[in-house]
């Protein structure tokens, strides 16, 4: 079989960006109000972009309490849901035992582990896209920054700072809402690309 191997990080800085969503694509979902608005689209979509983003833990032996925030995404916009209004939890759960929806997304493995504990259900018909990379010769997980790079020759632009902030918050700020957004966005962008829709 063919082995791959990844783009370096210095291959990858050197790409064009990514043209990524905007604030103007991307809802915020925090309310029972807003979850009514956009449970119809979302329950109607065959594939869904997935991710979540956690509080992150700085103490050593700390669980986190996360997920904090889910993420869904079709191809023209994304759906940032925050957990701690209970319609939204209640959408969320939907969603993820939704047979019929494949979730597609990167490095799942602690995703799921998240969800059991916080959410208490089971994720269904989800796919790491990692594991289609592999069949497909690559040795090393890509994650989306690599997958982005190898299918699309471009760079996906992710904010560090976004990624260690505080996703508890109840008020997300724009960086926030755009890198969570984006990340969802990004999965079901390669998942097209690769031919697998």
């Amino acid at each position: 079989m063919l082995r791959l191997t990844s783009p370096t990080k210095e291959y990858m800085l050197a790409l064009e960006p990514l043209e990524r969503l905007g604030l103007h694509d991307i809802v915020v979902v925090s309310t029972r109000q807003h979850v009514e608005q956009t449970r119809a689209a979302l329950l109607a979509s065959a594939v869904l972009g997935f991710d979540t983003e956690s509080k992150p833990t700085f103490v050593r032996d700390e669980v986190s309490q996360g997920p904090h925030v889910v993420q869904f995404s079709t191809l023209h916009k994304a759906y940032v849901f925050q957990l701690h209004d209970g319609a939204c939890r209640e959408a969320v759960c939907e969603l993820l035992q939704s047979e019929r929806i494949v979730k597609v997304g990167f490095g799942l493995a602690g995703d799921h582990q998240q969800i059991q504990r916080t959410l208490g259900v089971q994720a269904q018909n989800v796919l790491d896209l990692n594991q289609i990379f592999r069949e497909r010769g690559y040795v090393k997980e890509l994650g989306v920054r690599g997958a982005v790079a190898v299918v699309f020759n471009r760079r996906f632009v992710k904010s560090r700072k976004a990624t260690t902030s505080n996703w508890a918050n109840r008020q997300l700020t724009e960086s926030q809402i755009v890198y969570s957004g984006n990340d969802a966005w990004a999965a079901i962008k390669v998942y097209h690309a690769l031919g697998l829709a």
